[in-house]
């Protein structure tokens, strides 16, 4: 599957849209369970945040035609997790300082085929992000290669075909385009190699003109000749013209494509090696496993940040309480991101992060050390 991100101002009904604050006859309500949302703010308190923030940096109001907050559709897989998009807005934020603080899946839209009568889904999520530069308090300023590398981006986190580049199916797609415009060269060619025969063959008795005399003689008419000569040679000049600028055309997209063919072929080899060094390489191994826990992770402090916004009396709970309310985020978690168990076994073998995670929770008690117990329970 090919997936896509593409940034725009975002709506103003956008929230209503994106958590379903409302029905809409274009979506099947029957599947609108299987969406998941996460939020880390509203977008008018963010807007206030920006603005306040522009001021403070620059000295100036935000100006009135700039895009602050942004919003993009994302192409996703039926099994895409949250904790995919989280890791995606991990790297965006990384690499392009955009910072993602809406997040919405929805699996009930789509439209059924009109000769099948099949339910075709549209997978898909909305990530809303803002769009200030911290540096200055301004809008981000992206140049054409910055919106390359988004979609490098989506594609990696999401485990999806970029469209371009990093896949078989496309290095396919591309040789079954060259061999098409090989196929219309040559058919080119040939009318072209035609055009010529005919011109070369023609007989010059088919363009002169003659007319009979008094006596039965015939005479050529010299004006109606020269005439039809030039109209041929007109009609043919043109012809001839138009065939090779089509055959000029035709040779630079199929060396273009060859180009690029090669270059997919590169990327293709760049990651079965990729794929090959993580299965034996224990250094790559160790890299990509140190990746995957910093993604766990984050999923898990996102989602206790959300749980501390939706329930503020967290800070009055017991030690038990706080362990019992921890266990049901993973848990839940767990269960939507097809993070193993041993992945938060492992997280929170780590004493430093295991308080950290409570301090999030709790806002600011450390509990102590409890050898696990809490977390084992998940094994069972």
């Amino acid at each position: 599957m090919k997936t896509s991100i593409n940034f725009k101002v975002v709506k103003s009904d956008s929230e209503i849209h994106n958590f379903r604050k409302k029905s809409f006859d274009y979506i099947r309500k029957d599947l609108t369970h299987k969406n998941e949302y996460w939020m880390e703010q509203k977008i008018a308190d963010r807007l206030l945040k920006i603005e306040a923030f522009c001021k403070e940096k620059s000295g100036r109001k935000l100006q009135k035609n700039a895009m602050p907050v942004r919003e993009a559709v994302v192409v996703i897989k039926e099994n895409t997790t949250m904790q995919d998009l989280h890791n995606l807005s991990k790297r965006l934020e990384e690499e392009l300082k955009i910072r993602i603080f809406q997040i919405a899946i929805h699996k009930d839209e789509g439209h059924y085929d009109k000769d099948t009568k099949e339910w075709k889904p549209n997978y898909h999520a909305h990530l809303v992000a803002d769009w200030q530069d911290l540096e200055t308090g301004k809008t981000l300023k992206h140049q054409s290669f910055h919106y390359s590398k988004m979609q490098d981006l989506a594609a990696e986190c999401l485990e999806m075909e970029r469209g371009i580049s990093g896949s078989l199916a496309r290095l396919e797609a591309v040789e079954f385009k060259i061999k098409k415009k090989e196929e219309d060269l040559k058919i080119l060619e040939e009318r072209y190699s035609q055009m010529q025969q005919e011109l070369e063959s023609k007989k010059s008795e088919d363009l002169i003109v003659k007319e009979s005399d008094f006596f039965g003689f015939q005479k050529i008419k010299k004006d109606k000749t020269i005439e039809n000569y030039k109209k041929a040679i007109k009609t043919n000049n043109i012809q001839l013209l138009k065939n090779k600028t089509e055959l000029e055309f035709k040779e630079k997209q199929i060396a273009e494509l060859n180009t690029k063919i090669e270059s997919l072929k590169k990327e293709v080899f760049f990651f079965k090696s990729k794929n090959s060094a993580l299965l034996t390489n224990e250094t790559v191994f160790a890299i990509e496993k140190k990746k995957y826990m910093e993604s766990v992770e984050n999923t898990l402090k996102k989602a206790i940040l959300q749980e501390s916004i939706k329930i503020p009396n967290l800070r009055n709970l017991n030690d038990t309480e706080r362990k019992d309310k921890i266990l049901q985020i993973i848990e839940k978690i767990s269960k939507e991101n097809n993070i193993p168990v041993s992945a938060f076994e492992e997280v929170f073998g780590d004493k430093k992060k295991k308080n950290h995670f409570f301090r999030i929770l709790e806002g600011s008690n450390v509990l102590a050390d409890d050898n696990l117990k809490f977390i084992k329970k998940l094994g069972r």
